[in-house]
């Protein structure tokens, strides 16, 4: 398809009851969450790993000159208890631990994280001094190696240091969204990470209510209680394992629901998916302990794939080779961001990304017109990879 198409997809959206009310002028622009008067947030997702590897210093700091509202710690605990920056609690692939020799019977295989076995090297297998000897690696082999091994791993109080150090040089508020990764994982090994972040928090004077803080998580029992913890806001994030054909959801593996669900034993969770945080029910629920959502892209605009052998696979209708992103075409907007402004809750769906491979054919290999299309349909903010992408499209969007 042709970038017309998202045009058609924006025309469509404002004719129909069905989906978001929409417009591509500036004007016709919906309210934005909490603050009508501001624009939508970009959120530098584990920093600026387009550039620089996921989840250290320097990359956070990239995210910050670029432009960022928000920078983004994946938090996980150390074996004495210290919250550090890493994607996983499996810091196989993020880490040059495999490097290390003195390392190597730290190496497990059948570590249960949130109902999948996996191998490899864990952090709550490390004490921080052991955490600080490694190196952080970037984990997709697409973008730029040459920072390898150059930057190490940062805990949390050093991401809340930079994020104030950068943002008064900047004479700016830089905030920060830290996630909390596998909490009934964390539990499990009692290393628990709520009253860890919160008491993070409070020592850097940002457990407030207004304080440029968002906590984040895939599981909600996590959220409930650290509602009863700390005044600032909380996001619910809801996920999919995959898109289907049509454009519907697939929910499977650990992308099947929050996992306190799962090992709750209660019928009423486990027969749920994280679908139901996108219903009416689910939202009102949300809304009694969280500021927002964080949904999966496809949950706002989904996307759908021929077909032409009936394979059951999705066919590489542009002829390069592979099948990926590219070449699918974008479903009409849900009715979602509506639903949860309607009840008050902000909505930052994730994760932007400029690799033409991870675009929808409308876009035309242009990451700018992806943002601009979600910004059209009122979003309150973005988690992006290339933070610099965001707010050139954000300035252009909402220019004049």
């Amino acid at each position: 398809m042709k970038l017309s198409r998202v045009a058609a997809v924006l025309a469509a959206g404002a004719c129909s009851s069905a989906i978001v009310p929409v417009a591509a002028a500036r004007d016709s622009v919906p309210s934005w969450g909490h603050n009508e008067a501001a624009l939508p947030l970009v959120i530098g997702h584990r920093g600026a790993p387009g550039y620089r590897p996921d989840h250290t210093l320097e990359g956070y700091k990239l995210a910050i000159e670029m432009g960022a509202d928000y920078i983004e710690p994946d938090l996980v605990a150390t074996k004495d208890g210290v919250l550090i920056a890493r994607h996983e609690p499996n810091i196989t692939a993020t880490t040059d631990v495999k490097a290390h020799p003195e390392f190597a019977d730290r190496y497990r295989e059948g570590v249960n994280v949130d109902g999948a076995l996996e191998k490899g090297w864990f952090a709550s297998d490390f004490t921080l001094k052991e955490i600080k000897t490694l190196g952080a690696v970037q984990p997709l082999p697409e973008r730029p190696q040459q920072f390898n091994g150059e930057f190490e791993i940062p805990t949390f109080k050093e991401v809340l240091a930079l994020a104030r150090r950068e943002g008064h040089k900047r004479g700016r508020t830089v905030g920060v969204y830290p996630e909390t990764k596998h909490p009934t994982y964390h539990k499990a090994l009692g290393l628990p990470l709520e009253r860890r972040l919160v008491r993070s928090l409070r020592r850097a004077g940002l457990n407030r209510r207004h304080s440029p803080v968002y906590i984040q998580s895939f599981e909600q029992s996590n959220l409930r209680e650290l509602d009863t913890l700390t005044r600032v806001k909380l996001v619910q994030l809801v996920d999919a394992w995959d898109v289907a054909l049509d454009g519907s959801l697939l929910y499977e593996s650990t992308s099947l629901r929050p996992y306190d669900w799962t090992v709750s034993g209660d019928p009423a969770l486990t027969s749920r998916t994280y679908g139901y945080f996108a219903t009416n029910a689910g939202l009102d629920e949300v809304a009694t302990y969280a500021d927002g959502i964080g949904p999966w892209k496809p949950y706002i605009v989904s996307r759908t794939a021929t077909d032409a052998n009936q394979d059951g696979n999705a066919d590489d209708t542009d002829g390069d080779g592979k099948v990926d992103e590219s070449d699918w075409e974008l479903a009409l907007p849900t009715s979602l961001v509506r639903r949860a402004h309607r009840r008050g809750l902000e909505v930052h769906p994730y994760t932007f990304r400029n690799e033409e491979k991870r675009l929808a054919s409308d876009y035309a290999g242009d990451p700018a017109a992806e943002y601009k299309l979600f910004f059209a349909l009122g979003v309150d903010g973005v988690f992006s990879d290339f933070p610099d992408t965001a707010v050139a499209a954000r300035e252009a969007f909402f220019a004049g």
